[in-house]
Order: structure tokens, then C-alpha cells, then sequence
């Protein structure tokens, strides 16, 4: 710390041992003045101070090794706030905290921003020592506002808005959130005396699910917690159009039955013009459309085609299609009886497989166990023969009484 003057003025006078001189008051002022430089000795400790406007701040002023020196505080226009503990400073902002050989505490309420500065703590040793605490001053925004380009958007609109944190110091900083989802704007600082304003700019470009969603304004400051603003955003969007079949509630539509189709819309503002046609061609004679819903209640193929249904309101015109197609009275049953029919061929043909294979395995098994086995015949008497034609005859089964000869071959 730099070093200051001694003030100009008569030297004090020295007491004799072990007993303290009153200071006078001129001196008192006078003293007041001194600064000496920190150094291994200093004994004097204390802390800067940060407070929010109007708050309490407390300044302490503490000796490290007492020897009943006298403490005092003094204002940044070094102004004696307290001696001992007696205040000549007529600013009863000021109140004493605690006094003793060893420190000095006092309060300041309600504090502005013309409080903010050096104070100066003193001890009346030899030399004089000194030490300054800062005090710095935090002032809140005093107002936060959102102003919103448009109150009714458009889907698909790109609307601007702008938040403001007027009169704060230091300057704030300004977050913004759709939902819960954090968004970037873009910020300008403005500085009046000791006082900033911040206006941060958002562009964002709307749709039908930002429709009741709440945009968030969010000041970061060190003066204050939790502070922000919001507004929810009012979208307007042409109709959602949806068909549903109500009957048959699920199947073929087929001829001679009846069929009900239901239309539901959907908008901001809600839809107000609602009508069924068919597309590429001219609605039946025997359709009846009733509001929202279509009813045929004969079916037949000529009613085959698309079936469209139209919403509007002052945003714009939307649609849904169903594609009708009329089968056969029997449909769904002769394909049932088709379906039967394949069950019961299939059926006996597996059994049929199935025989035939028992009986590949049986003849196989058979052959099997007999195989090379043969029977031959050897006519009898045909060596006695008297010629060629009576060794046939008796060759063919002429002799009814002739044995049979087998051979085996193994």
C-alpha cells in the first residue's frame, strides 16, 4: 500500500510511562489522515464487503496482538464514523456491534450505492497503522419485461421477442427457455451512471406443438436469485383431419352391408367448415352425409373410390382420404370354405403318404429275409423218350407223378 503524508501540525505530546494522554480533537482530525504502509507488523485485519441495496452491511475492524491501542473507522471521506466506542458521525445508519481492546464492528443498514468505497480502519500505535476494507454495492434489476412481436403467431411464423433487465449493476446476464429446452438470444448493454441495462433479443420460429408452451426470461445476477418472467405463446394452425371406419368395425366391406365413416378435426381456431366428396367422381345418390359422418347403408361395387373429407378454418384447408372397396356378398365365406376344402386334401393325402410308406418298409423287409432264394422244375422221363416230340410232351407235365427237385443258393 502506498505511503501517505503525516499531516502537518504540532507533534504530540509523549505521555510518561504507563499512563495514556487524552487526544484532542483537532488531532483526533488530524490522524485521521495517516496511512502507513502494510507491512510483517501489521496488526490490523479485516474483510471487503459485498451487499445487495438496501441490506446491512458489517464492517469489522480487528486486532491481531492487543495492546489496548485505540481502534477507529473512518468513512471513504475519512470521516471518523467510530472512536472507540463513541460515534461522531450524526448517521445513526451506523450502529456499534461489538467493542473491545481487540476489534471494532459496526453495521450499516439500508445501503445504497452512495455507500459503496474504501473504509479505513486505524489503530493508535507507534507508528499509527491503517487498513482499508472495500464495501461494494450489488443493486438487483429493478424490472424484468418480455415484449413479444406478435400475440397470435402463425405456424411457421418467425416471431421476435425481447427481454428486459433495467437498471442493475453489475450488468445482468439474460438466459432463454422454451419449455425446458435452454434457446440463444443476442444481447445489448446499456450503462446510465452507475447503472446497466440489458436487452437480450430472441427469433423464434413457431410451430403447432408451441402452441400453450411458456417462453422463460432468466437473469442471472449475483444480487438476486430466481428471478424471471415468462409469456406463453398462442399459435394458430390449419386442421388435422383424420377418418375413422366405424362399421364394419373390422372385415371386408362387402356388397349389401353397410358402411359408416366418421371425420374428426382438429385446429386453432377449430374448425368451422367440415364436408365429405369423392374424389375423381360424384358422390352416390344413396350416400347419406349427416355433419361429420358418411353412411351407406347398401353397399354395392359402384360405390367403389375415394372418399375425401375436407376441414378449414382461417388458417387454411386440410383433408384425410379413405379408399372404398366393395367385395363379393360371399367373400369372406367362400374363402373360408376354400380354406377347409385345402385342410381336408391335405389331410388324406398325408395319410396316403404315410400307407404307402408302411408298405415300402414291409415288402423291403420282406425281400430282406429272402433273398436268393429260387425254384426250379426238371421234367422227368424226358431222357426215355423215343424222339424229340415225346420229351417235350412229357417236358411240359406229362408225368403228373414226377418229383419235384429244389436247389438253394446261398
Amino acid at each position: 500500500m502506498a505511503a501517505r503524508a503525516q499531516p502537518r501540525g504540532p507533534a504530540p505530546r509523549r505521555a510518561p510511562p504507563g499512563r495514556l494522554l487524552p487526544l484532542p480533537p483537532l488531532l483526533l482530525l488530524l490522524s485521521a489522515a495517516a496511512v502507513i504502509p502494510r507491512g510483517d507488523g501489521q496488526n490490523l485485519v479485516t474483510e471487503d464487503v459485498t451487499v445487495v441495496e438496501g441490506d446491512v452491511a458489517t464492517i469489522s475492524c480487528r486486532v491481531k496482538n492487543s495492546d489496548d491501542s485505540v481502534i477507529q473507522l473512518l468513512n471513504p471521506n475519512r470521516q471518523t464514523i467510530y472512536f472507540r466506542d463513541f460515534r461522531p458521525l450524526k448517521d445513526s445508519r451506523f450502529q456499534l456491534v461489538n467493542f473491545s481492546n481487540s476489534e471494532l464492528r459496526v453495521s450499516l443498514t439500508n445501503v445504497s450505492i452512495s455507500d459503496e468505497g474504501r473504509y479505513f480502519c486505524q489503530l493508535y500505535t507507534d507508528p499509527p497503522q491503517e487498513i482499508y476494507t472495500t464495501i461494494t454495492v450489488l443493486v438487483p434489476p429493478r424490472n424484468l419485461v418480455i415484449d413479444i412481436q406478435k400475440e397470435i403467431a402463425v405456424e411457421g411464423e418467425e416471431i421476435e421477442l425481447n427481454c428486459t433487465a433495467m437498471a442493475s449493476r453489475p450488468a445482468t446476464t439474460i438466459r432463454w427457455f422454451k419449455g425446458n429446452k435452454e434457446l440463444t438470444g443476442k444481447s445489448e448493454v446499456e450503462q446510465w451512471s452507475d447503472m446497466y441495462t440489458v436487452t437480450s433479443q430472441l427469433l423464434l420460429k413457431v410451430g403447432r406443438e408451441d402452441d400453450g408452451v411458456p417462453v422463460i426470461c432468466l437473469v442471472d445476477h449475483p444480487a438476486v436469485k430466481d428471478l424471471q418472467t415468462q409469456r406463453y405463446l398462442e399459435v394458430m394452425y390449419k386442421p388435422q383431419v383424420r377418418v375413422s371406419q366405424n362399421y364394419p368395425v373390422q372385415g371386408l366391406t362387402r356388397e349389401g352391408e353397410p358402411l359408416e365413416l366418421t371425420c374428426a378435426a382438429f385446429g386453432k381456431p377449430q374448425p368451422t367448415d367440415m364436408r365429405w366428396l369423392r374424389v375423381d367422381d360424384e358422390m352416390p345418390q344413396h350416400v347419406v352425409v349427416s355433419g361429420s359422418n358418411l353412411l351407406i347403408s347398401n353397399l354395392n361395387k359402384t360405390d367403389n373410390g375415394t372418399y375425401r373429407c375436407e376441414a378449414s378454418n382461417a388458417v387454411g384447408k386440410s383433408h384425410a382420404d379413405y379408399m372404398l372397396f366393395v367385395y363379393d356378398s360371399r367373400a369372406g365365406e367362400e374363402g373360408s370354405i376354400r380354406s377347409v376344402d385345402h385342410a381336408v386334401v391335405g389331410g388324406v393325402v398325408a395319410v396316403v403318404v404315410f400307407a404307402m410308406l408302411c408298405l415300402l418298409i414291409i415288402l423291403g423287409r420282406y425281400f430282406a429275409r429272402h433273398k436268393g432264394t429260387y425254384f426250379t422244375h426238371e421234367a422227368k422221363g424226358a431222357d426215355d423218350a423215343a424222339d424229340a416230340d415225346t420229351a417235350i410232351i412229357n417236358a411240359e407235365g406229362g408225368q403228373n407223378n414226377s418229383e419235384e427237385k429244389k436247389e438253394y443258393f446261398i
